[in-house]
């Protein structure tokens, strides 16, 4: 089978097209047929970073039609669509075949496209459970979102907005008109850090994205708020784990998020993008072989919404 397979010595992307043995489903384990995946921050973090997963095909969203089932495997059958999230069970999505626990996996829901489907898993499921970490906002409260253009930030702000909030979303002025048709209410273009100087204060503030100080984040909050930091550079993650414990012993609370696989969120975020409630914000579609060039985009931290692979295209 056609994989893309890390290799640190290959130029320019340490990424190239190899020949490999089709994977046999272990026990627990589901063989899939990808149709389609998608880049996320955590693939090319974890290249970044020198975690590579054991088989070195990264690929952690990736929609397909089961072709082998494993011992042990109950409610499957060869033929069902499925959607999977395998960040938590060694990637490998970027690859004609690909091996996962059963767990990874939901089924498609009818009327949703594999590019589409295959655009939701961790973005969707991570927005979702940051939401969640943060108090799951209601009606009337204020959400600020910060990186709110990446695939992460646009799921955000759509089920910030669906759960009835006051949405204002930080991302460069370019995206500002994506953003707002996303259903943001206000925009703010990070351009000279302009979103730590609003005199606003939020109920929850997401931090996707970025750079910017626990401190600033702090002045951000209402007194009984949450900031959740989801992503964005290492020394703004480093800072909400290691002083984010301190300086949540008052009315303020600072959170790390650590998202984790889940079926009954994905099928919970499935289904409302097959109804339409929410939309996969794709920028581009690549072919199977433009995987590496879609990884270094991806890491150069300006994508706009998901990069999606259509594996029928050569």
């Amino acid at each position: 089978m056609r994989a893309i397979v890390y290799d640190k010595k290959a130029q320019p992307f340490r990424l190239v097209e190899r020949d490999l043995p089709i994977p046999e489903p272990m026990r627990g384990e589901l063989r899939v047929r990808v149709l389609a995946a998608s880049v996320n921050a955590a693939d090319w973090r974890s290249m970044k970073l020198g975690i590579i997963p054991r088989s070195r095909v990264f690929g952690a969203d990736v929609c397909g039609i089961v072709d082998s089932i494993g011992l042990g495997v109950r409610g499957w059958k060869a033929g069902d669509a499925v959607v999977g999230d395998l960040s938590n069970y060694g990637f490998g999505g970027f690859a004609e075949f690909a091996c996962a626990s059963a767990e990874a996996f939901v089924g498609k829901p009818e009327g949703l496209g594999a590019l589409d489907a295959c655009a939701v898993p961790l973005a969707a499921v991570t927005a979702l459970q940051a939401l969640r970490l943060g108090g799951s906002p209601g009606a009337g409260a204020d959400v600020l979102v910060v990186g709110a253009s990446g695939g992460v930030g646009s799921f955000a702000v759509q089920l910030a907005k669906l759960s009835g909030a006051r949405v204002t979303a930080v991302t460069s002025g370019g995206n500002a008109n994506a953003v707002m048709a996303l259903g943001a209410d206000r925009v703010i273009d990070y351009a000279g850090d302009g979103f730590a100087r609003a005199d606003d204060r939020f109920d929850l503030v997401l931090a996707v994205h970025g750079n910017a100080s626990i401190g600033t984040y702090r002045r951000l909050l209402k007194p009984r708020g949450t900031c959740v930091v989801v992503g964005g550079s290492l020394r703004q993650v480093f800072a909400a784990l290691l002083l984010g414990p301190l300086l949540s012993r008052g009315g303020r609370k600072h959170r790390a998020l650590s998202a984790r696989s889940n079926a009954a969120d994905l099928s919970h975020v499935l289904d409302l993008a097959a109804a339409g409630t929410v939309v996969s914000p794709i920028e581009r579609v690549y072919a199977f072989n433009e995987i590496p060039q879609a990884m270094d985009y991806a890491q150069r931290g300006h994508a706009k919404g998901k990069l999606v692979i259509d594996y029928k295209e050569a």
